[in-house]
Order: structure tokens, then sequence, then C-alpha cells
């Protein structure tokens, strides 16, 4: 499974905003200019992460956009799953109401299913915290 552009991108701006956590907002500029990324793009994503609750932006001359919340209390699967939607690698596993024929006898099911929750696991167990922590031990 892939990600696109907006979950490793919104990951990228996420951590920058984690960075910085109780300094104050910080400016999209700043955040695009860091990680070499879009200014323009970068408002997009920020638009979806404000909406479901993530950031929070100020105005004015020292505006700009923080975390809704602790580094700590925010996963990856958080910021995944704004940007991205939910993780299905396939529609036999997702809540929507999808009916398959060869469901009751699908061994493929099973796998998919067991996929999807390994997936959920990992990325709802590390925080932006996780992700500051271990970029300090890194460039250590």
């Amino acid at each position: 499974m892939r990600l696109s552009t907006k979950g490793r991108y919104g990951l990228m701006a996420m951590y920058q905003l984690a960075i910085v956590y109780g300094e104050g907002p910080i400016s999209i500029k700043s955040i695009a200019d860091e990680e070499e990324l879009s200014e323009n793009y970068l408002e997009q994503l920020f638009s979806t992460l404000k909406k479901d609750g993530l950031i929070v932006s100020s105005r004015g001359a020292y505006g700009g956009y923080m975390l809704s919340r602790h580094p700590k209390e925010i996963t990856v699967g958080d910021i995944l799953r704004s940007l991205e939607g939910d993780n299905y690698p396939a529609e036999c596993v997702s809540s929507d109401g999808f009916e398959c024929k060869k469901e009751e006898m699908c061994a493929t099911k099973l796998v998919l299913a067991k996929l999807k929750n390994g997936i959920d696991q990992v990325i709802d167990s590390i925080t932006l915290q996780d992700m500051v922590e271990e970029s300090n031990t890194i460039n250590s």
C-alpha cells in the first residue's frame, strides 16, 4: 500500500508543528520552506486537518497554525485518516456495507482484514511526539 502526497506531506507538516509545539503559531510559508513543499498544497491539507480538529489557526501578523493538542495525543493514524481516509486494502474489509457473494468462504478476506488491522495498529501506536523524539535521537 502506498501513501499519496497528501499523507506524506501532511505528516511532514504536522511533524514541523510538533517540533515547535508550545512556542506559538507557525506560518505555512515557514513549514513549506523547511520541508520544501508547495504553500498552496499545504493550505489545502491544513484546511482538512483544521476541519478534523487536528490543528488550529490564528490570524494576524504573528498568526499561523498550531497543533490542537499535545503531540503525544495525535497519532500518525489520526493524520492519515484525516487526509487519506480510512485504510482499506480492499472493499470487502471496509465498513461501508460492501457485499460479496463469496464472503462466507473467502480466505483472502481474512488476510486482507489482518493486513488492515496490522497497519492500523502501527499507525495508531506512533504519535507526533514519538516522531520528534526519534528525530532528536537520529540527529544527536
